[in-house]
């Protein structure tokens, strides 16, 4: 029907008009009546004032019934005891009857029923995160910029890189770059730079919470900012300004330190940062000499020198250009043909500033190193190439400063030492067996039968050196071998030495190991925290190197590391370290070792599982679990297992204090589930402080965060 009042017949509608206007007419009655003929109006009786035969428009109002009596009725019809009521009243004080057959639930009165509202910032988050999980499974970086940006909210848009990031921190590296590449697309196209900023200031003020459950996350976090300013998504003018906003106790700042000393200051920062997670292109170091040699190739058939160039741009590995020197330079020797375009081609690539100087001359430097191999092929390769270096000097692409200056490898002794070329031999054939059988024994007793202690600092070189260009496995195989060399045979004097003809070789040893200054560095921060050197070692190295060298920078870094809070357990877990568990396997494992010592177990046997643990910086979190069995049980025998391991010097005076101040950090919240636990833990801070198992205190309580030790007012 057209109208809402269609299914009433035309008679009805008449009739519906009239009661309406009648109505209108009895409202404005009684407004103007007075109290009087008000009382009459309801039908009070006569006792109101009037009565009822007053007055000809009274008389309609009286009606007689069949018994005789007279009834008084309500104004236009609207009834009274025995009446119908009037033309469409729905105000009566109708009861209705769930039981009556004609009973329809839809007369029930409306009841209104209170719904919580949806927060729009909620259901953002989820759709945020169902594109993050989707994107770490597919890796289509065009299909998860395309889903956010429909997401639109662009008020919500820091929200993203708090929860991309965040979701990626305890992840493998490959969703760890995966994230640093899709910020990079998204910014200025869906996110606003401001936004990008925004979104990394949330990360810092949740630091604090992350670590909790990632161990390494002021790490990672300052790797992401790091990676970000090398992205060019944020500016460097981030980390000085917003550093000023956070305490210098809260992870904040400390993520922030960590970025701009450990990260931003190291030379080749930005190559290293972009190569930390496997890098935009994912190639190995081979993968990129096969495509060096293929393009040279290539050349030498095509002759096209602009070609070439443009190929030798789209590799975007301008800190390997020394690569394609040397190989160029192998070619040049191989195919006496192939010399004149090869020369054609440096100079080319160094007049347009594609190969810098200081490339040019590494390639050089490390094509004349290779040159005795090479001309056992290529007997004149020697003649060709002091042929080919007056001609590049005197074209200007290749610097006078090679001429003038002999390349040198650090303290490197004469060659022509049999006796020492005997030793390099025998010490990298040890070496190697020892990669092979994790025999440390074995490894201590041929060092001692070969009786040359004078040539411990080159040893060290040689196992630093052969340990980086392997994986983390043989990297942390070398850490644990120089501590126990320093413990039997090894003097400080030859591990002081030993670092120091790395770190003058350094910038030789980068040219075929891409990271090695960040490498060297967490060796040297290692042997600080193993207490194989000295934080004053460092100064003494510093001092014996080149002011504004790489190695200096090299110490400079390492030395912010050590400084860094949480240094110890970051530094130990750096490649992998001890069982390498994640946190909550260690987390479990401590819980039912705990478990089973409190339903009956031994002491000793218990010590035993927590030495197994070799995770020395996480027995806090051994502490903390015991005392909450302690409260929960209502049984003390947990401290008798603390005091055994304080005893034994298992569990630091350091670890110990942590495991109290996280006790204490959440004893608000530990009091709802155990009502005295404020009561007990009183108790066994007493019980600590009478056994000298805490820092001294000077305040209220002793605070420890890593290897800084402050103390609360």
């Amino acid at each position: 029907m057209a109208s809402s009042d269609g299914f009433l017949t035309e008679e009805q509608r008449k009739r519906m008009e009239i009661a309406s206007q009648n109505a209108e007419v009895m409202s404005s009655l009684s407004l103007s009546s007075s109290p009087k003929s008000s009382s009459l109006h309801h039908g009070k009786g006569p006792g109101g004032g009037q009565s009822a035969a007053a007055g000809g428009g009274a008389a309609r109002h009286v009606r007689r019934t069949h018994s005789g009596k007279t009834v008084r009725v309500k104004k236009d019809g609207g009834g009274g005891k025995g009446t119908w009521g009037k033309l469409l009243d729905t105000d009566g004080d109708s009861v209705i009857d769930r039981n009556d057959p004609n009973y329809d639930s839809g007369e029930e009165p409306y009841e209104l029923i209170a719904a919580a509202v949806a927060d729009p910032l909620d259901e953002y988050k989820k759709a945020v995160v169902s594109i993050i999980e989707e994107y770490f499974s597919t890796g289509d970086v065009d299909v998860a910029v395309s889903d956010l940006r429909e997401l639109g909210s662009s008020e919500f848009h820091p929200y993203i890189v708090k929860r991309l990031v965040s979701m990626s921190m305890d992840r493998h590296n490959k969703e760890k770059e995966m994230s640093s590449v899709l910020l990079s697309a998204l910014y200025a196209d869906v996110i606003k730079a401001a936004q990008i900023s925004q979104g990394f200031f949330l990360l810092l003020e949740a630091a604090d919470d992350l670590v909790l459950d990632i161990l390494d996350a002021v790490d990672v976090l300052a790797l992401f900012i790091a990676r970000a300013v090398v992205d060019d998504i944020i500016p460097p003018a981030f980390i000085p300004r917003v550093r000023k906003m956070f305490p210098e106790a809260s992870k904040g700042f400390e993520v922030l330190q960590t970025a701009e000393k450990s990260y931003l200051s190291a030379p080749h920062h930005a190559e290293l940062v972009e190569r930390r997670w496997g890098g935009s292109t994912h190639l190995t170091v081979d993968e990129v000499k096969k495509t060096i040699s293929d393009l040279l190739r290539e050349y030498i058939e095509s002759g096209d020198t602009s070609e070439a160039c443009t190929c030798i741009r789209q590799l975007g590995f301008s800190f390997f250009h020394h690569e394609v020197v040397k190989r160029a330079l192998v070619i040049a020797m191989e195919a006496r043909t192939a010399k004149p375009l090869i020369l054609k081609l440096l100079k080319e690539a160094a007049d347009e500033g594609l190969i810098s100087s200081s490339q040019m001359i590494k390639g050089f430097a490390r094509f004349a190193d290779s040159l005795d191999d090479l001309a056992l092929d290529i007997p004149s390769a020697k003649d060709i190439f002091q042929s080919i270096v007056p001609q590049a000097v005197s074209e200007g692409w290749l610097d006078a400063s090679y001429v003038k200056s002999p390349v040198e490898n650090g303290l490197k002794p004469d060659k022509s030492d049999d006796k020492l070329r005997r030793y390099k031999e025998e010490v990298v054939t040890i070496i190697h067996e020892y990669f092979l059988s994790d025999d440390i024994p074995e490894l201590i007793q041929n060092l001692e039968d070969l009786g040359m202690p004078e040539y411990n600092p080159i040893f060290l070189k040689k196992l630093v050196t052969l340990a980086m260009d392997r994986k983390n496995r043989e990297k942390e195989m070398a850490s644990v071998l120089l501590s126990v060399l320093h413990i039997e045979i090894f003097s400080t004097e030859d591990i002081v030495n030993g670092f120091i003809m790395l770190l003058e070789s350094a910038e030789d040893t980068a040219l075929d190991i891409l990271d090695a200054s960040n490498e060297l560095a967490f060796f040297l921060a290692r042997a600080v925290i193993d207490d194989v050197l000295a934080p004053l070692n460092l100064v003494e190295i510093t001092n014996k190197l080149l002011p504004n060298g790489s190695g200096s920078e090299t110490v400079l870094m390492a030395r912010s590391l050590v400084a860094a809070r949480h240094a110890g357990e970051r530094i130990l877990r750096c490649w992998g370290g001890g069982t390498g568990w994640a946190v909550e396997d260690a987390k479990d494992k401590i819980q039912k070792l705990l478990e089973e010592y409190e339903s009956g177990g031994v002491v000793g046997e218990a010590c035993q599982c927590i030495r197994d643990l070799s995770m020395p910086f996480f027995n806090h979190e051994v502490v903390k679990k015991a005392l909450v069995m302690a409260m929960e049980k209502k049984n003390d025998r947990m401290l008798d297992l603390l005091q055994e391991c304080f005893g034994e010097g298992l569990i630091t005076t350091n670890q110990m204090t942590k495991g109290f101040n996280r006790i204490e950090d959440g004893l608000d919240d530990l009091a709802l589930d155990i009502p005295n636990a404020k009561d007990k833990f009183d108790f066994y801070l007493e019980h600590a402080r009478k056994r000298a198992w805490l820092l001294p205190l000077t305040g209220s309580f002793a605070r420890v965060s890593g290897e800084d030790l402050t103390v609360a007012a």
